[in-house]
């Protein structure tokens, strides 16, 4: 494992529950669930299944759908934008979270035992909390998809989570979905039964709403 270069002027004992730490919060650690990622839709490329341009009606169409949701829908092409809240970074360099320490890591013992019981001073236990919750922050990562003119609305903000790196201390666990939430769009479907038959029916569209630090396999 390499810590920080502005570790180095940590004092050697400090370095040491640091790491015993970051061990223990290791184990304390959720687990997402495993029935994510999302699975890719597959689509007929025949274009006879294609909606015309009659079959666009939008106040028609926002009478089937029903609520829209403009954060996350959009009828035209929308500005790209990549969004992961708190975009701010610490003095290492890794995003800050943002928002309410976890309980998780305010409970955490900071005392140690060599020879003499030593306490870290309030402002290196603060320094230490804010670096382990940025380290195991997994925040979700929004961006633009658009889905064909056989959805409607045609574009959707949907969620992944980043694994540019090990989220866990030692390496070994990445941020994966942890959680979903399904959002109604219309898809348009056709049937040959006595002729091509063809309607926008309601559908639910699972996005990633939650990521959370995990074993990577």
């Amino acid at each position: 494992m390499q810590f920080p270069e502005n570790f180095n002027k940590i004092e050697n004992n400090q370095m040491l529950f640091f790491w015993w730490i970051c061990q223990h919060y290791y184990l304390l650690r959720p687990i997402p669930s495993n029935s994510l990622p999302l699975v890719e839709l597959k689509e007929d490329p025949d274009p006879i299944f294609d909606p015309k341009e009659r079959d666009f009606n939008e106040t028609a169409l926002k009478s089937i759908l029903g609520d829209f949701d403009s954060r996350f829908l959009s009828v035209l092409p929308p500005t790209e934008d990549k969004h992961t809240g708190n975009d701010e970074t610490d003095d290492f360099g890794i995003q800050n979270p943002g928002g309410v320490l976890p309980k998780e890591i305010r409970a955490v013992d900071f005392d140690i035992q060599f020879g003499k019981k030593h306490k870290p001073s309030k402002k290196l236990k603060r320094r230490l909390q804010q670096w382990l919750w940025a380290y195991s922050f997994c925040p979700v990562a929004y961006t633009w998809t658009d889905l064909g003119n056989r959805f409607w609305p045609r574009f959707l903000r949907e969620g992944s989570c980043l694994s540019k790196r090990s989220c866990s201390v030692p390496e070994g666990m990445v941020c994966k979905p942890a959680n979903s939430t399904h959002l109604t769009i219309l898809r348009w479907r056709c049937q040959r039964k006595g002729g091509l038959k063809c309607e926008w029916i309601p559908v639910q569209y699972p996005i990633i709403t939650d990521c959370k630090c995990s074993c990577s396999s």
